[in-house]
């Protein structure tokens, strides 16, 4: 693995003990991991892949920064804060955490399926190798 994978106890203890956390009911995480089956036959049916054995993945930093800064302007998101891997991931490696704080349950759903949408079709390069 690429790099050091945050602790979500760590993140959630910061974030509460962040200004905006008074204004947050509900945090959510989000924690992407390289699964052996093949992208294209969990979502399309595609078989005969052969099961994954890594994924080279890389991301946009620029273009990270620039979707939570927009997450941050949704309604009712108060706390956002993301962690992406970077180079060849194993499979049960860790590709993507990210945290969600908002006022209500729907927002913060809402919000955390709309950021790691946005990241995992636009801002993310994901290359399967199977064995």
């Amino acid at each position: 693995m690429a790099t050091q994978e945050p602790s979500m106890d760590q993140w959630l203890a910061e974030a509460k003990a962040t200004p905006e956390a008074a204004q947050c009911g509900m945090f959510l995480t989000h924690n992407g991991v390289v699964r052996v089956t093949p992208k294209a036959q969990v979502r399309e049916g595609v078989e005969g892949l052969g099961d994954v054995a890594q994924v080279e993945f890389s991301y946009d930093a620029a273009g990270v920064d620039a979707a939570v800064a927009d997450a941050l302007t949704w309604p009712g998101v108060h706390y956002v804060r993301v962690w992406l891997n970077e180079g060849a991931l194993n499979v049960g490696d860790s590709i993507m955490y990210v945290l969600i704080g908002a006022d209500i349950r729907p927002n913060c759903i809402d919000a955390l399926q709309k950021l790691v949408g946005k990241i995992k079709n636009d801002l993310v390069v994901e290359k399967e190798i199977y064995a």
